[in-house]
């Protein structure tokens, strides 16, 4: 059990997941600063209810299950401003939180077990067929595929990347997007989104 920084977003980040982020509210920018001096590590946790920019009067309502989020890089272009690109690494479940006098979400947190690697099963591979045609396509076009959420080795045979990526891009609910990151078996989270892709004509 850990006491971590936590980063609450309006989406959810996987293992493997990239995630760009501008930083600027004062709540963010002393966190970001000790993890790039210690080289640490933050949770990302999905926003039931409430804002990503804090509001006065704003009620923020966390997910109870997260990603740790690794500084991969990093600039400041100008004072009170971080641009962050972050890799998700590892699951957790918060036991608790707390919240400091500057908004800033603590969290003590417990790891969950990686995703075992599974292949994708024969009824499963359009999701995987879909989202290689898509990396592709956006390949031709270098600024959009530079904001990518996500980052070569593309692991198209794997069926937790698969729905790991789908449940970043797709614009699910808060709460199916926590509870996709809560499931441990990553072919039930791949079945899960390739219905979804069905139900909404996605998919070939």
């Amino acid at each position: 059990m850990a006491k971590i920084p936590l980063f609450p977003l309006g989406n959810a980040l996987f293992p493997a997941g990239v995630l760009h982020l501008r930083i600027f509210e004062v709540r963010y920018l002393d966190m970001v600063k000790h993890c790039v001096a210690e080289q640490t590590e933050f949770g990302v946790v999905v926003l039931r209810q409430g804002s990503e920019v804090r509001t006065p009067d704003g009620v923020e309502e966390l997910a109870a299950v997260g990603t740790m989020a690794h500084i991969e890089d990093w600039r400041a272009p100008m004072p009170a401003l971080f641009e962050l690109v972050c890799k998700g690494t590892s699951k957790f479940r918060l036991l608790s939180t707390e919240q400091t006098k500057y908004g800033l979400w603590m969290g003590e947190a417990e790891a969950l077990e990686d995703d075992p690697v599974m292949t994708i099963p024969d009824h499963l591979q359009a999701s995987a067929n879909t989202l290689g045609k898509l990396i592709a396509g956006l390949q031709h076009d270098p600024a959009r595929a530079a904001r990518l959420p996500m980052a070569p080795p593309f692991r198209l045979d794997e069926a937790g990347w698969v729905a790991d990526r789908w449940s970043e891009l797709l614009p699910l609910p808060p709460t199916e997007k926590e509870a996709l990151l809560a499931l441990a078996d990553p072919v039930e989270r791949l079945a899960r989104i390739q219905a979804f892709l069905a139900d909404h004509g996605v998919l070939p």
